[in-house]
């Protein structure tokens, strides 16, 4: 029998960003016995790392603005495969939970009547992201854990979660390790919230760090849990590419909200090259001076640098394709132009992006009030993950719940900028709120230890293989070249079925790895049992993007350049087979309210 430790709680919340912190204090509030599981320290989620704000229509900066309009903004952004009740209940309370942040001591940038100042961002229509300079993600994660720690949750920091475990076909707790001692925990729970982000790391190129190795996705889908959407991945048009040790790492969408734009290296802003006719303003008299395109009102005009994340990150492939990008890959971000407009620019941007500041001036030697960035598409954002019900977020298999980025549905094809700090707060919340509901109605269930051994034996596997064999890191290191090349920003059927191919070789190789030493800070263990993750979220991406024959949103198929009218009422569905293979379908939209209907005609 396995040694391991035992703990009992009401809700077990595996992650402690933003949505697993708000879905904690939430279950906690309701009277839940609550434990949050991170794998790294406390306040080092990557939530932290969110820089341009957060989406609520407090109107703030523009009365137009409203639950309606922002609404509007995410169903046309998601291209209308989005969940239409959570973009509804998105939109609608996106504002209060702002407020309720700022209540408990968030100090957001201000108007010059003492408001929340918000900023224009790609694809709102109305300036609506709330910040705190470029480091809204970090101020929330202070203000929700000073707020959290209080309320008596505990929490299991430097701890990975391996395996859920059930009690006829609902979740009763979860197996995991210490990652410093490499000792055994079993948490029972009457309920449990995956809160655990997305799966850049299945990619060489992203803004993601090393916790990102999409856990909470196939948690949910080992457990029989059903994921959608898999196949839209976020490319974020603008990270760092240059020195190599920081490629990838993010450059806030912030910086074109606040006036940076896009050049080639012939020093032409290529943006207006590729402007939909649906964003066009045919009243423009010079349409390169530079604000100048509308979502069809000219008083709420926008630069085409703020058009959607997929539209942008494509523009800048093309670029670099075609010869025409910087010398190291990229294309150039510039803010500095502004100091024609002015005088003052260098402390305005210091004081705008304090953190861009400093990235460039540490990491780059650039100066960003000086010159001009290189930046490149990254890998940023995971739209798909795991099924959950709008107004609960459970998924479909009971007493689990998922919020944030592990979760599907809100976004649709395509997350807008500062929605995914929304989406933490509204819907871990919900989480929350729900989780305490469950495990107070349905009690604990029970657990076998047979499941337990199974879990354990699983884990000490690669030390019972030993050294001798491959390593994982190899393992790994070709997983991410592979997607990068295969199942990338711009995806041919061909190729994604090189990738599977690939990925069934790997999960062969994967299964011969072994490690030496002990379990004692050993982090090549803790990469060999991060693999089947990786290896999972990436056949689901691979199989997934197959299923879907055409383009739309983050998903682009250069073999099906355009969108096919069969796919624009469907998700494609993943869940695990009884035979442990992975199961594809195309589901129906969940019908959306007359109501909801009737606001998007309008506002189109």
């Amino acid at each position: 029998m396995a040694s391991y430790r035992t703990h009992r709680h009401d809700v077990l919340v595996i992650g402690a960003g933003g949505a697993g912190l708000r879905a904690a204090i939430e279950a906690s509030a309701a009277g839940a016995s609550v434990a949050v599981v991170c794998k790294s320290l406390l306040g080092k989620a990557h939530t932290v790392m969110a820089e341009g704000g957060v989406a609520a229509a407090l109107a703030n900066v523009d009365e137009r603005d409203g639950w309606r309009v922002h609404f509007a903004d995410t169903m046309r952004g998601g291209a209308y495969l989005n969940n239409p009740r959570m973009a509804q209940i998105h939109a609608q309370e996106a504002p209060q939970r702002v407020r309720e942040l700022e209540a408990w001591g968030a100090l957001f940038d201000r108007t010059a009547d003492g408001r929340i100042l918000q900023r224009n961002f790609g694809g709102h229509k109305y300036p609506r992201l709330a910040h705190v300079g470029d480091r809204t993600g970090l101020e929330m994660i202070r203000t929700l854990q000073d707020h959290g720690i209080h309320r008596g949750i505990e929490f299991y920091m430097e701890h990975t979660v391996t395996r859920l475990l059930l009690d006829d076909g609902r979740v009763a707790g979860a197996f995991g390790y210490d990652r410093e001692r490499g000792r055994f925990r079993v948490f029972k729970a009457g309920a449990v919230v995956l809160a655990t982000g997305g799966i850049g790391r299945a990619y060489k190129i992203t803004s993601n760090s090393w916790e990102y190795t999409g856990d909470g996705h196939a948690l949910a889908y080992h457990a029989g849990a059903e994921l959608i959407d898999m196949e839209f991945v976020q490319f974020h048009p603008t990270g760092m590419v240059w020195p190599p040790s920081v490629r990838g790492i993010l450059v806030t969408e912030g910086v074109r909200g606040e006036g940076g734009v896009l050049k080639n290296s012939e020093g032409r802003r290529f943006m207006f090259d590729d402007v939909p006719d649906l964003y066009k303003d045919q009243t423009a008299d010079d349409p390169e001076e530079g604000w100048r395109y509308t979502q069809g009102d000219r008083d709420a005009r926008r630069p085409p640098e703020l058009l959607t994340r997929d539209h942008v990150a494509r523009c800048i492939v093309r670029e670099i394709k075609e010869g025409r990008g910087s010398p190291h890959g990229g294309v150039y971000l510039d803010i500095a132009w502004i100091r024609e407009k002015l005088p003052d620019h260098a402390e305005h941007i210091k004081k705008k992006l304090p953190s861009m500041y400093h990235q460039f001036k540490e990491l780059a030697d650039i100066d960003i009030t000086a010159e001009a960035m290189e930046v490149g598409p990254t890998t940023h954002y995971a739209m798909g993950g795991v099924k959950v019900d709008a107004d609960s977020q459970m998924s479909t298999v009971p007493g689990l719940f998922a919020a944030g980025e592990c979760a599907a549905g809100l976004h649709g094809a395509n997350r807008l900028g500062g929605n995914s700090l929304s989406d933490l707060l509204v819907f871990g919340k919900r989480a929350g709120e729900h989780a305490a509901a469950f495990a107070r109605e349905h009690g604990a269930g029970a657990i076998d230890d047979g499941q337990v051994e199974a879990a354990a034996a699983a884990a000490l596997a690669p030390f019972e293989r030993g050294a001798g064999g491959e390593g994982p890191y190899a393992i790994q290191h070709a997983l991410q070249e592979m997607m990068q090349d295969l199942v990338g920003i711009v995806r041919n059927a061909a190729e994604m079925s090189r990738a599977l191919d690939g990925i069934a070789e790997l999960r062969r190789r994967a299964r011969e790895v072994g490690v030496g030493g002990n379990r004692e800070y050993n982090p090549g263990w803790h990469t060999a049992l991060d693999l089947d993750n990786l290896l999972t979220v990436s056949e689901a991406v691979a199989r997934a993007g197959l299923e879907r024959e055409e383009s739309r949103g983050a998903h682009f198929r250069e073999d099906h350049p355009q969108k096919d009218p069969a796919f624009g009422q469907v998700n494609v569905a993943i869940r695990r087979g009884a035979d442990g293979e992975m199961v594809v379908r195309r589901e129906p939209l969940p019908p959306m309210a007359p109501e909801l209907q009737q606001i998007i005609e309008e506002m189109k």
